[in-house]
């Protein structure tokens, strides 16, 4: 199965949430739709665990009710589960080798736990170039018209002093799939001796803003002539990024987000800016690893 998408499910709110986005998004995309559930059973000391045949049990049982939910829901879904013994984030990581999309519940309470605390969430978004989705329990709330996605618009953001192609050839599709507007937003710092206090001079704000602004465009150009039929609004503050995005987030259907692919071991892989939009957003986050 070379094209489809991953969905780590646990059985928390946030995992189911994020079986039934996955679910949409199989359909938008015409792919199936696996769902994966890993564990790795340890016990302290001499404390009893269940056998090998009931939790084998236990998770073809968790597996198999989710699936049955997502099949009546929608009948034209191609739904696959499968079930690994091991550590989640490593087990999600390689399940998802040949998966063009992994979807996972940003606040899990079982063994996909929270991205904002860490651990599983954090260590499959580092160990993938695959797009990561962390979905929200309360975006099962949100009303689908048709099953579908929502109609709210799709916000990425981006930053033109280093490649971004990856983020804007999903940002374009994931709109031109769910026929919305795309908004495009940078943000960018004023030098310090023109951006403060006596220093502050508003001719070379504007300059700089203009100068952002036409450097954006020139970066989106390419894609506006690609996907014509994406309604493109575009928009360069001085300012925070994260600030600018999160401000986006209760409007928008989905935040595109990037990171910066690194082959060091050492050191953090997620910015400071996704790190922000992953702890705060309310909508969907598109984690995309770029170069």
């Amino acid at each position: 199965m070379n094209d489809r998408i991953l969905v780590g499910l646990d059985g928390s709110a946030e995992s189911i949430a994020a079986a039934h986005w996955a679910a949409r998004e199989a359909l938008l995309r015409g792919v199936p739709l696996q769902l994966v559930h890993a564990e790795e059973w340890s016990t302290p000391l001499d404390i009893p665990v269940a056998t090998g045949d009931v939790r084998r049990h236990w998770s073809q049982a968790l597996l198999s009710e989710a699936a049955d939910e997502l099949r009546t829901r929608h009948r034209e879904l191609d739904v696959d589960i499968r079930s690994f013994d091991g550590k989640p984030a490593a087990m999600l990581a390689a399940a998802a080798a040949g998966a063009s999309m992994i979807v996972l519940g940003s606040r899990g309470l079982g063994t996909v736990t929270g991205f904002v605390l860490g651990s599983v969430g954090m260590a499959v978004i580092q160990a993938t170039v695959r797009p990561v989705v962390m979905v929200r329990a309360s975006e099962d709330t949100a009303p689908h018209p048709d099953g579908r996605h929502t109609s709210r618009d799709v916000v990425v953001g981006v930053d033109i002093s280093g490649p971004c192609d990856a983020l804007l050839a999903f940002a374009f599709e994931e709109a031109a799939r769910r026929a919305c507007a795309l908004h495009v937003r940078l943000s960018w710092s004023m030098p310090p001796l023109v951006g403060y206090g006596a220093a502050y001079d508003p001719r070379v704000h504007a300059q700089l803003e203009m100068s952002a602004k036409g450097s954006l465009e020139d970066v989106l150009k390419p894609w506006r002539d690609k996907y014509p039929a994406v309604d493109v609004t575009s928009r360069a503050n001085a300012g925070h990024a994260s600030t600018e995005l999160l401000d986006a987030t209760s409007e928008a259907g989905l935040i595109v987000v990037g990171r910066r692919i690194r082959r060091s071991s050492i050191g953090t892989h997620i910015g400071p800016v996704t790190h922000a939009v992953l702890h705060h957003s309310k909508a969907p986050v598109a984690v995309i690893a770029h170069e």
